[in-house]
């Protein structure tokens, strides 16, 4: 019963986070607004997020293995109210940046939590991490919706809303009970530090597939919608809503994979996602058509809806607080750095070529998938 209780908190915890963390990319928009910021500045306050973020995932593992996931999450976790708050309340850039990393502390350290949670307390890991993985895509399809509402209100509502979600995102972690137990079920209980995932070498080819799995999902977030704008392909209302299709997309996968797919081989699972993504991605950055491009998005997202919380769940007996404090800030260092390589590549050979750059994790997920399935095929003969 208690683990049910805990397994369905962390997911609820997650939903909630997926509606404050995706709602950053509003506000930093209405923030420009407002207060007239250069494209610099709305970027090093995105920046500024990404390391509070990752920041977050290596000292919420070691924190949670000493004093408990409980206090670990009441220390860190406040930073979506009193991050957004500031957004609504100063102009101040000083204060501004540090909201940011605040609310990039609690962003990482709510996934560090819930999956430790959720990941922890069950039977069957895959599903529930893609139920988890699920609802924060419910939460990011919300986030649109909520933040129309609240801004024909005022220009500060917006803030002070999502400041306010994110106050019950940290009542809901007060109420959770603490779970005392060790080892695997303990979700982040105190416990000594376990290191010796640190000599195997799967566990290290999860962390480069995670890091390929956020850099292309991050390349893709960050710059499609820019892309389709720059090349003509997609204007108008469809522009604007092709992150909303694409959370669609990834949430029904996610749903797909964990009531219809019963996968039993989750690296030979990632392999098939591997190529399907990067052979709709070559697609994706070719197509000059508006369906013919709506349609490779919804393909590239179902294809990569599964990829992260597979990752995740495949550490099997390494799945643990203090692996997650590494492979976690490891996953979102491909998340930071593969958008700036397109931004980068695309400033000196145009946007289409910095495109490209993305190929590059798309068939990472799918070679360390094989090299990881052949590992697990000898180890197994």
């Amino acid at each position: 019963m208690k683990d049910d209780y805990l397994r369905r908190g962390g997911m609820l915890a997650f939903g909630l986070s997926g509606l404050c963390a995706i709602s950053s990319g509003v506000i930093v928009s209405l923030l420009q607004d407002i207060h007239g910021f250069s494209f610099e500045v709305t970027g090093s306050l995105l920046t500024a997020l990404n390391i509070g973020n990752m920041a977050a995932a290596f000292v919420a593992g070691l924190l949670s293995g000493k004093i408990g996931w409980k206090k670990t999450v009441l220390l860190l976790g406040i930073g979506y109210t009193v991050g957004y708050a500031l957004c609504a309340l100063t102009g101040s850039l000083g204060l501004l940046m540090a909201a940011f990393v605040l609310i990039g502390l609690t962003k990482g350290t709510v996934l560090h939590t819930s999956t430790s949670l959720v990941g922890g307390h069950t039977d069957n890991r895959v599903v529930s991490l893609q139920l988890m993985h699920s609802a924060y895509a419910i939460g990011a399809l919300l986030c649109p919706f909520l933040l129309r509402a609240l801004g024909k209100r005022s220009a500060s509502a917006p803030m002070l809303g999502i400041a306010g979600v994110g106050l019950i995102l940290y009542l809901l972690f007060v109420f959770l009970p603490e779970d005392e137990g060790a080892g695997e079920k303990g979700g982040g209980a105190r416990e000594k530090t376990d290191r010796t995932f640190l000599r195997d070498p799967t566990f290290w080819l999860c962390a480069l597939l995670l890091f390929c799995q956020n850099g292309a999902e991050y390349g893709v977030t960050g710059w499609m919608v820019t892309y389709y704008k720059d090349q003509q392909v997609l204007t108008g209302s469809l522009s604007a809503y092709a992150m909303t299709i694409m959370w669609a997309s990834t949430l029904i996968g996610r749903l797909l994979i964990a009531f219809r797919l019963h996968i039993q081989r989750p690296f030979r699972a990632l392999m098939g996602m591997g190529c399907i993504c990067t052979l709709v991605y070559a697609c994706l950055i070719l197509s000059t058509r508006p369906l013919l491009a709506v349609g490779m998005l919804i393909l590239f997202s179902l294809a990569m809806a599964g990829t992260n919380p597979m990752i995740t769940a495949s550490t099997g007996k390494n799945f643990h607080p203090a692996s997650l404090a590494v492979m976690l800030p490891i996953g979102s260092l491909g998340g930071i750095l593969m958008p700036l390589l397109i931004g980068l590549v695309s400033g000196k050979m145009g946007l289409r070529l910095g495109m490209c750059v993305n190929l590059i994790p798309c068939a990472g997920i799918f070679l360390l998938s094989a090299i990881a399935l052949k590992r697990e095929n000898r180890t197994n003969a």
